[in-house]
């Protein structure tokens, strides 16, 4: 189901997280719900990884992370701060230490000038640190090369946070 580049990499954020005694949240959008099958592909990934949560609308985003609606409407579902606020919102409804969060512009429709198909945005929380957040602007090319594209972003920001 997905690359093996992936499942490495999904492999070693697992490995990372069990060598640390940390557990895992995600909070996706765009991705559908990829990170979590990324993560949980990998056996014994049930050692580490606590839940997903998959929050497409606004309504999800503020009922299930908390993100206000007010945010959302402000600075829309694809931004760096919405992206943070998903993470930690992941983080604090769940049991983990760490959560990563993905919201984007997948295509093929949806996009404007200026947020264009292949906008997406990253944000990584953890228990004791600061969050981190990325925006990265991937080709459009295809909306299942944006989103694998977008789970191995995701993959990398929890291995460097682990």
């Amino acid at each position: 189901m997905f690359p093996s580049d992936v499942l490495t990499q999904a492999k070693y954020v697992l490995q990372k997280a069990v060598a640390g005694k940390n557990m895992i949240s995600v909070a996706e959008s765009c991705t559908g719900g990829l990170v979590s099958a990324a993560l949980t592909a990998v056996d014994g990934s049930s050692r580490v990884f606590d839940c997903g949560f998959t929050t497409y609308s606004y309504k999800a985003k503020s009922s299930l992370l908390s993100v206000p609606q007010g945010m959302l409407v402000e600075h829309g579902a694809v931004s760096e701060k919405v992206a943070e606020l998903m993470a930690e919102g992941a983080l604090a409804a769940s049991s983990a230490d760490v959560a990563v969060a993905v919201t984007g512009i997948a295509g093929p429709g949806g996009g404007t000038d200026e947020k264009p198909v292949g906008l997406v945005c990253f944000a990584v929380a953890r228990i004791g640190f600061k969050t981190v957040t990325k925006e990265c602007r991937f080709d459009n090319d295809g909306r299942a090369n944006v989103r694998m594209n977008s789970v191995r972003q995701a993959l990398a920001m929890l291995a460097d946070s682990l």
